[in-house]
């Protein structure tokens, strides 16, 4: 099993940057693919990013390709959401999320484990 932790969240004016961080238990974190997704209210959990286990590939959604870079830290058991040219329809609880496969799934279904959240709000 692993537990995610979120941070980084805030409030920010739009056109600004957060860097969100998903600190992950266990040892074996290097084996567990990674994704970030968001709920704003009222909507359902979107795909924002992703990365692989093997080979750190890094998907994104359309919305926020350019403008976001997912990164991981395997020796730190930590996954990054970088967020650039915030725009007020970011704002959203982002979730950390993780699966134990080499592949990443745009699904929330996909994914095993779940961190608590952290909210980002980008003012206008």
């Amino acid at each position: 099993q692993v537990q995610l932790v979120e941070s980084g969240g805030g409030l920010v004016q739009a056109g600004g940057s957060l860097r969100l961080s998903c600190a992950a238990s266990g040892r074996t974190f290097s084996t567990y693919s990674m994704g970030w997704f968001r709920q704003a209210p009222g909507e359902e959990r979107e795909f924002v990013a992703a990365i692989s286990s093997s080979d750190q590939a890094t998907y994104y959604a359309d919305s926020v390709k350019g403008r976001f870079t997912i990164s991981r830290d395997n020796a730190k058991n930590t996954v990054y959401l970088q967020m650039n040219s915030l725009k007020p329809e970011d704002t959203a609880v982002y979730y950390c999320a993780a699966r134990q496969y080499v592949n990443v799934r745009y699904s929330p279904n996909g994914y095993q484990y779940w961190g608590q959240g952290t909210q980002v709000t980008v003012s206008s």
